[in-house]
Order: C-alpha cells, then structure tokens, then sequence
C-alpha cells in the first residue's frame, strides 16, 4: 500500500536523488557522512569536497529519490559538531549557469583589455 501511494505522489521538479550538502566540518569522515545519511535510505555515492574551495561541502546521491526528499526534509538544519547542516537539492542548471557567467566575466575582461577599457 506504502509502495503505491508513492507511485502516485508528484514530487516538484527542481526535486532529485542528488542532494548538495554545505557547512560539513572540515574532519568529516565518509563513515560519518554514510551514517548520518544512511539512516534515510540507500546511498548509492558521496563525494566529500577536499579542495580549499569545497572543503566543508558534498554531494549525497541516493538510489530512489523519496529517500533524497526524506533526508534534506529532516537533515536539513541537523547540527554535527556545533555546525547546522545545509542540505539543498543539486540543480546543474545552476551550476553550469555560474560557469557560464566566469567564462562571460573572462571574455568581457579580454574585450575590455584589448580595447583599451578599464573601468
């Protein structure tokens, strides 16, 4: 019965196995990270960030995505080590948009230099 009631459910579209997570401590070990996630349903991968840019950040993918709905439902604001979790679903879209922009940011530098603009 459980299983057909969420065959009919509609979830939003901006809604997906992926979740983003922020304000990770910096020590965080991928067993803490498949505990504390582990808990809401399968988890096919993490990706804990270890640059200086994503340290603190990582990418959650679960196998189904109630699963994903229910984590950043509950885990969102969750505290670990005196830091309030930040759980967000992973849109590309806005990924590739801020890429998009650096690259508009570097062209308009380059026309800029070449024509002698400074501004």
């Amino acid at each position: 019965m459980a299983m057909q009631k969420r065959a009919n459910l509609r979830l939003p579209p901006e809604i997906n196995r992926v979740l983003y997570v922020r304000n990770l401590p910096y020590k965080i070990t991928a067993e803490e990270m498949y505990d504390i996630f582990g808990k809401y349903g399968a988890i096919r991968q993490i990706r804990v960030g270890n640059t200086p840019d994503t340290r603190g950040t990582a990418f959650v993918v679960y196998e189904d995505i109630f699963d994903a709905k229910n984590a950043c439902d509950h885990l969102s604001g969750f505290n670990v080590c005196n830091r309030y979790l930040v759980v967000l679903y992973y849109q590309a879209n806005k990924a590739f948009d801020k890429m998009n922009l650096e690259k508009e940011k570097e062209k308009l530098a380059k026309t800029q230099a070449k024509y002698g603009l400074n501004t």
